[in-house]
């Protein structure tokens, strides 16, 4: 069936004005044009149609629709998917706000007492709903807030201590033109589909630029179920991007981040324990382990491992040397001890520079908090600060901390709005306090 311009804009409530802009910017281009100058519509331009309107719905600019429809992977079953989704979790913030409404109202009337963080319902919003997303490494790039994060898939694998439900394929990227922006999705850059050596857990990754290009660093498991490290490279920040046909010889582990020195030596620090598999590495060989979580690592008064690096070669395709070990010190100057759970490194290392100074920041794992440390060095060795970030929603805990526009800024996920599944994580950002010496303000997610 075939509409007249004037037939689809009385069925679908856009005015001609509008449906004639769009043939203009080339967002919505009819069939053909009839000898008479109109305008001539198909199913697929009808098709189009409902898809810009479910977009617009959402608050997606047309600039970023056009993107969306016109790339290379898009798929309308998937898109439904994702608009239900978004929909779904739109509908469940405006059921909050309404409650919040509600009860405000019922308060003031003396009717109840609302605590302060009751107030606040419904407003700290994930940054992506649409899908779900975790492990943010955030860049800026071109004047924008790049975020590179991994993407969390519903699975039916056990929460076993080692990943099995864990179980992501791909990677989205997104972009912030400033603080407050909305959070654009630029579609899938990487999938695992095109990694030849991978088979599964595409887990946390970075990106960084170098010669003119933007070097994607991935884990997965590859044949052996050995996590390895990947790169892939594109000439723009949104991607695509291409992998290498072979993993990084000499990598192992999860948990990439990317620091470039000023006179442009690229380090990648990285490292995870238990699911991570860096407990297998401790003889600098892979030995395999079926036994307790935890237990092929150091324990008690022994040293706790810490994150390793490596310099990365010119091309940034390679590392240059053999991976090293990062020491983390206590107090008085002593490694972080296994047992020290509450501070010692467990994985998501990240490294910012303030005031001349180096801080290395981290999850602790099964204490739920990340920590930071400092050094004169960038290798170290750092000595134990503080917390940056306490407990969240769900078991695991990453981040990333970035300076954009004179704010230092924490990237970080939880699991709201899964209602706490901890491998279905949504991500969120706070500006970051930081003294002139570099003591880090904690960051307390659910308090006022």
């Amino acid at each position: 069936m075939e509409y007249t311009i004037n037939k689809l804009s009385r069925m679908s409530g856009v005015s001609t004005r509008t449906l004639r802009y769009y043939d203009e910017i080339a967002l919505l281009k009819p069939l053909r044009v009839a000898e008479s100058g109109y305008r001539i519509y198909g199913q697929e331009q009808v098709d189009t149609l409902q898809q810009i309107l479910f977009y617009k719905e959402l608050d997606f600019s047309l600039e970023d629709i056009k993107a969306l429809l016109f790339a290379s992977d898009f798929d309308r079953g998937r898109a439904f998917g994702e608009h239900l989704s978004m929909l779904q979790n739109k509908r469940e913030r405006l059921d909050t706000l309404i409650l919040n409404i509600t009860k405000s109202i019922t308060a003031m009337k003396g009717e109840i007492t609302m605590s302060n963080q009751e107030k606040f319902a419904g407003f700290n919003k994930p940054l992506v709903t649409h899908m779900y997303t975790a492990d943010p490494s955030v860049h800026v790039f071109e004047g924008k807030l790049y975020i590179y994060p991994s993407h969390d898939l519903e699975n039916e694998g056990l929460d076993d201590g080692f990943g099995d439900h864990f179980k992501m394929t791909d990677y989205h990227v997104f972009s912030m033109d400033d603080i407050g922006a909305p959070c654009v999705d630029h579609g899938q850059a990487l999938h695992i589909r095109d990694v030849p050596w991978a088979t599964e857990r595409m887990w946390d990754s970075d990106v960084a630029f170098k010669n003119g290009k933007y070097y994607y660093y991935f884990p997965a498991h590859d044949k052996d179920g050995i996590f390895r490290f990947g790169v892939a490279v594109g000439d723009n920040p949104k991607g695509p991007f291409k992998p290498e046909p072979d993993y990084i010889p000499g990598s192992y582990s999860i948990d990439a981040a990317v620091y470039t020195e000023d006179d442009g030596t690229s380090y990648m620090f990285f490292g995870g324990l238990w699911g991570g598999q860096l407990e297998y590495w401790r003889t600098g060989e892979y030995v395999p382990y079926d036994g307790e979580k935890g237990r092929n690592g150091p324990q008690g008064d022994e040293p706790a491992m810490g994150p390793r690096y490596a310099i990365l070669s010119d091309d940034m395709l390679t590392f240059k040397t053999e991976p090293k070990e990062v020491l983390i010190l206590d107090e008085n100057g002593k490694p972080l001890k296994a047992s020290d759970t509450g501070r010692r490194f467990f994985e998501a290392a990240w490294i910012h520079k303030f005031n001349g100074k180096y801080y290395l920041s981290y999850s602790t794992g099964d204490t739920h908090n990340i920590c930071y440390a400092e050094s004169g060095s960038l290798l170290g060795p750092y000595t134990y600060k503080g917390v940056v970030l306490e407990e969240v929603v769900g078991w695991t805990n990453h981040h990333s901390i970035v300076e954009f526009k004179g704010k230092w800024l924490l990237f970080y996920h939880d699991s709201s709005m899964s209602g706490g599944a901890t491998h279905l994580r949504n991500l969120k950002y706070t500006e970051l306090e930081i003294a002139p010496d570099g003591t880090i303000k904690t960051v307390k997610p659910y308090e006022d």
